[in-house]
């Protein structure tokens, strides 16, 4: 079974990045089975596909958010990351990454303030 667990700070200031990183065990982040994807749920609202990796290290982003993301991995350490620039209050969320949907992290919480 795969196990994906989200971290990174939990407080980011306006205009600065954001950067969450994903610690995958149970599979490779190269296994063909799986897109590698961040989604978010700002409070009070649905969730939000952001992008993902698939196993060739491909990238496909949100059309809306595609200008200040940038997903990566690193196949030494089983981990991809998210990176999202330009941070307003607007990008406060829970974020999670996931394998294909199947499988979850348990999301961590990022607030934007200064």
């Amino acid at each position: 079974q795969v196990q994906l667990q989200e971290s990174g700070p939990g407080l980011v200031k306006p205009s600065q990045t954001l950067s969450l990183t994903c610690a995958v065990s149970g599979d490779s982040i190269t296994s063909y089975y799986y897109y590698w994807n961040w989604i978010r749920q700002p409070p009070g609202k649905g969730l939000e596909w952001m992008g993902a990796i698939a196993s060739s290290g491909s990238t496909y982003y949100h059309p809306s958010l595609k200008s200040r993301t940038s997903i990566s991995r690193d196949t030494t350490k089983n981990q991809f990351t998210l990176q999202l620039g330009s941070v307003t209050p607007e990008d406060t969320a829970v974020y999670y990454c996931n394998a294909d949907f199947e499988y979850w992290g348990k999301g961590t919480l990022v607030t934007v303030s200064s």
